[in-house]
């Protein structure tokens, strides 16, 4: 499995519920792109419309090598692969109880491109404050631990 992409501020933003796994439609020169690494996965969300679930504001370049008549939109909204019952559990979370679907990260599983979606609840700016003081309080005692030789 190779990591693509990955959403850092989804774990900062939200906390982290269920993961999901998710294949998305692409075409040709959209895979080649992501290959190379070319995806931005910033200010990206999922939403459910009728039995579909979407990713929106998915930025994936263009690739360099491919034809004139290919330029489609970068940011277009892309269909994700689940199955039935995953959608409507997930569906059933968001309307009732205020869950939202964020995209955590793309990779690469054997040939297909793969899409970790996760259901989250958000995070108040004290929890935000929270979360920054448990990063640094873990990094000094990593720090010392790797000062003291251990």
């Amino acid at each position: 499995m190779k990591v693509i992409a990955v959403n850092k501020s989804a774990s900062f933003e939200y906390f982290i519920e269920e993961k999901y796994e998710a294949g998305i439609v692409l075409e040709g020169n959209e895979i080649k792109s992501l290959r190379d690494g070319a995806v931005n996965m910033n200010d990206s969300f999922c939403f459910v419309r009728g039995n579909t679930v979407s990713v929106k504001n998915m930025h994936i370049a263009l690739y360099d090598k491919s034809d004139a008549f290919s330029t489609k939109d970068t940011r277009r909204d892309r269909k994700l692969l689940l199955h039935k019952s995953e959608i409507a559990k997930i569906a059933g979370k968001i309307n009732r109880q205020g869950y939202t679907l964020v995209p955590l990260k793309i990779y690469l599983k054997d040939a297909l491109v793969k899409m970790e979606i996760a259901l989250c609840k958000g995070k108040h700016t004290f929890d935000k404050k929270q979360s920054i003081a448990d990063r640094d309080r873990k990094r000094d005692t990593d720090r010392e631990i790797k000062q003291a030789g251990f």
